[in-house]
């Protein structure tokens, strides 16, 4: 099982809205609410150059804007994160089933250190964070890591996901994927099942997931 962070299993999206507004008022401005969608699920310096363009201050250096964002956020972090709906009960029954779980997330290490004083160390095998890849979603070279690491071939593994960049990452990786909107809605996607939330969604579920994988790719 490979799991999305932010907006899959905790709430987090909410948190980052408060930073990238935060930013965006500090450089004299006001995110767009397009502008927001878009970042949704991207690396740092993909999100940042986004937030730049979209007030008109394409000059300005991502990394200091990212870094900014990184010290907004891990206080904001510490403030508590939510669970998604499902999210915690679906994590128990694959971790009590002994399938081998990672978290494959866009965001970095430290943000997800602290993310995982609320997720729980033991329910993952391993953890690829964003800033420990070379390429970040939506190549799947995320998706790929943690497959290598987990030592489960790519094609038995199922991707959850609630961004069209985590989606696409999760697919072209050869996963199967499950999408579970949150801020934004996805456009249906061949070979991607969606579902509202992942309330309802257990082992059985999944299980299908990977036979209709398997049936569709022959």
């Amino acid at each position: 099982m490979l799991f999305d962070m932010d907006g899959t299993l905790v709430d987090s999206e909410k948190l980052w809205d408060v930073a990238l507004q935060e930013l965006a008022q500090e450089y004299g401005g006001e995110l767009s609410e397009d502008a927001r969608r878009s970042i949704v699920g991207t690396a740092m310096a993909e999100s940042m150059r986004i937030l730049h363009d979209d007030l008109g201050q394409p000059e300005r250096d991502p990394e200091i804007s990212g870094a900014w964002i990184n010290t907004r956020i891990l206080e904001l972090f510490r403030t508590g994160l939510p669970w998604r709906p499902g999210a915690f009960e679906l994590l128990r029954a694959v971790r009590a089933a002994g399938i081998p779980t990672a978290l494959v997330t866009s965001s970095p290490r430290a943000l997800v250190e602290i993310a995982l004083d609320t997720l729980g160390r033991d329910k993952f095998d391993t953890v690829v964070a964003g800033d420990e890849v070379v390429a970040a979603k939506p190549h799947p070279e995320p998706y790929l890591t943690a497959a290598r690491l987990l030592g489960v071939p790519i094609e038995r593994c199922v991707a959850i996901e609630d961004s069209a960049t985590g989606v696409a990452s999760a697919l072209a990786s050869g996963a199967a994927v499950l999408a579970v909107p949150a801020e934004v809605a996805l456009a249906s996607t061949v070979g991607v099942r969606q579902t509202e939330s992942l309330t309802g969604v257990d082992l059985e579920f999944l299980a299908a997931l990977l036979t209709d994988r398997a049936a569709a790719t022959g």
